[in-house]
């Protein structure tokens, strides 16, 4: 048995109540529940909040909240581990054997990666497998300004002449899911080792959605695929 774990605290502060936001029609968050739900890969889709607008929507999309989640891991620095221990602490769990976590704000997620990287953790030795994408850039091409604000400074000085073609393919969480074996969440050893892989979404279909820029161009990729 599995169960689907969607974070959706209420107090994000650049876009209001982000988790339940109008995009493209209906509430961010009923994309994740939906996929959630549709893909039939779990026996209960649980939405942990601390706010009751949130909790309203993600039923009327039929999540379930069995609780709602306390101001003491609700704010800017709680992190995820933290936030699905919680829960599984707080449900019956003895006859799950994974759960995945899966962000609110995910209307580019699709069905058939979510039953693909669960096949990955299914079959392999894998304490987790979340979603990645390769960095649209070489990183060792990275730059900012100095600290004193007068010229630049290259990340990889002794990289800048390499082709891109000989360097390394670098990857970053690409924030859509994660899926993990319950005695692991509930030790909050969700990390980037040996025990975690990382299942490669295309650069094209990953958003992060912090901004209202980063809301538009979300909604114009969603209406694209």
């Amino acid at each position: 048995m599995n169960i689907a774990i969607i974070p959706a605290r209420g107090g994000s502060k650049r876009i209001p109540l982000k988790n339940i936001k109008d995009f493209n029609g209906k509430p961010i968050i009923a994309y994740s529940i939906e996929k959630a739900i549709e893909s039939g890969l779990f026996d209960k889709v649980v939405v942990s909040t601390d706010n009751e607008k949130i909790a309203k929507v993600a039923e009327d999309f039929g999540a379930e909240i069995p609780f709602l989640r306390p101001p003491e891991i609700s704010d800017d620095f709680t992190n995820i581990n933290k936030v699905i221990s919680h829960t599984l602490n707080n449900i019956d769990t003895d006859n799950y054997n994974f759960a995945c976590c899966i962000f609110a704000t995910s209307p580019l997620l699709m069905i058939k990666d979510l039953k693909e990287s669960y096949e990955l953790i299914l079959q392999n030795d894998y304490k987790f497998v979340f979603s990645a994408t390769e960095f649209p850039h070489p990183i060792e091409r990275g730059f900012k300004k100095k600290d004193t604000g007068k010229g630049l400074e290259m990340l990889f000085p002794n990289q800048y002449m390499t082709r891109s073609q000989d360097l390394p393919e670098w990857m970053h969480d690409a924030g859509q899911f994660y899926w993990g074996d319950i005695d692991s969440w509930l030790k909050e050893s969700m990390n980037f080792d040996q025990n975690s892989f990382a299942y490669k979404l295309p650069t094209w279909r990953v958003q992060d959605i912090d901004t209202l820029e980063d809301w538009s161009r979300a909604e114009l990729i969603f209406n694209l695929i």
